[in-house]
């Protein structure tokens, strides 16, 4: 499959409409995403990007079908990652001696990948590569997400490749931003966010700040994975500017784990009394062994504050509440709150072991939380409640 985006450049990617985990099993992709590569055929031929080696095969051969491989005069990987550079290897069995554009970056991550001594051509912030009636000009982008990511721009045509920056995991053979749901479009990009580049937020602001003094037009933003903007294209950069100064909204969630449903009680006491205390905030609440984590995390980050809640389990909590306080200490999420609660038999280091984690992760705790034994009673669902109150007066 391929499409034409206009008369230069033709989308030669792969859509996988099966994929549901990503990055080994670290990202939870509900909607499938899309391999994004792009054939510019100028007076040189550029083809920017590959796909996952798993579906090498079938992208060398619709490949073949827009162009003969020798045809190719430059090709650029904007970002080693295997999911962007997995049919380098059979590529360029073919076409060997082709020269590759990357940053020096990608060119020790390549090599670290594939072990493989190719052409490679190192670019920086700046350097131009000229196609005939448009030029290529290269934006490193480090960090976002990888060291040597960076984007590539397409003069008189105004497209910027992205690569992973403003992207989303999300299937449609629509393929522009105009054409598909928004709302679907704008959970798969705040999600990509939230558990991809929000540890990297200040390099986004910065690196946009970089683009807007370069004063390049954009009249259309192609990625790597998911959706093309062509209609208002600015509208993402604009929201990855807006989510990359520690964006909040007027959310509240609640975390926790349950054993025999005591901490998943003392959860819904302490919404009701936030909702008690101030019935315009938005409370949600997310029981980690049964809510996909990456969906907790997309959460966590549109939440002005949090709360960890998991019995005491032989002196420590629950497994998930384990992972999801590790996952959220990696993202650094930045000017949120959080408190603690749980239930205990008789040892009850719970208040004390999450106020930790949520402390490293860079929380400010609020309060000292709140524990009962056992299965609370209802003058334990009412201390409950009171926190809760007392928890969102505090905020």
């Amino acid at each position: 499959m391929s499409f034409i985006i206009n008369d230069k450049v033709t989308w030669v990617g792969k859509i996988d409409w099966e994929l549901r985990r990503f990055h080994g099993h670290e990202y939870s992709v509900h909607r499938g995403s899309s391999y994004n590569s792009y054939l510019i055929r100028d007076e040189k031929t550029v083809l920017i990007d590959t796909v996952w080696k798993p579906f090498t095969e079938e992208f060398l051969e619709n490949l073949k079908k827009e162009v003969d491989l020798n045809d190719i005069d430059y090709i650029i990987i904007n970002h080693a990652e295997i999911d962007h550079s997995g049919a380098l290897p059979e590529l360029m069995r073919e076409i060997p001696d082709t020269p590759i554009y990357c940053t020096s970056n990608g060119i020790k991550s390549l090599k670290g990948h594939f072990h493989q001594d190719w052409n490679f051509v190192p670019v920086k912030t700046g350097d131009t590569l000229n196609i005939g009636q448009n030029e290529l000009i290269f934006v490193e982008a480090r960090m976002l997400h990888w060291p040597d990511s960076m984007f590539t721009y397409m003069t008189n045509d105004n497209i910027l490749f992205s690569n992973d920056a403003f992207g989303q995991h999300y299937a449609s053979e629509y393929m522009y931003n105009d054409l598909v749901d928004p709302d679907e479009l704008y959970s798969e990009a705040i999600k990509y966010y939230a558990n991809i580049l929000n540890p990297f937020s200040k390099l986004v602001e910065r690196k946009i700040e970089e683009l807007i003094k370069l004063d390049l037009p954009i009249d259309m933003i192609c990625p790597s994975h998911g959706i093309i903007w062509r209609k208002d294209p600015m509208q993402i950069v604009n929201l990855y500017m807006k989510w990359a100064q520690a964006y909040q909204e007027d959310q509240i969630t609640i975390i926790y784990d349950t054993m025999w449903e005591g901490t998943r009680r003392m959860a819904e006491a302490i919404a009701e009394g936030i909702k008690n205390k101030d019935s315009k905030v938005n409370v949600k609440l997310y029981n980690t062994s049964k809510t996909d984590k990456n969906d907790v995390i997309t959460e966590v980050f549109k939440s002005k504050a949090i709360l960890l809640g998991s019995p005491t389990v032989n002196g420590s909590i629950l497994t998930s509440m384990v992972a999801i306080s590790d996952l959220i200490k990696g993202l650094k999420f930045q000017n949120k709150k959080a408190a603690a609660f749980g239930t205990y038999g008789w040892s009850g280091e719970v208040i004390k072991i999450l106020a930790e984690n949520l402390e490293k992760a860079g929380f400010e705790l609020v309060g000292q939380g709140v524990r009962e034994q056992w299965n609370p009673d209802q003058e334990g669902l009412e201390r409950c409640r009171g926190f809760g109150r007392e928890f969102v007066e505090s905020l």
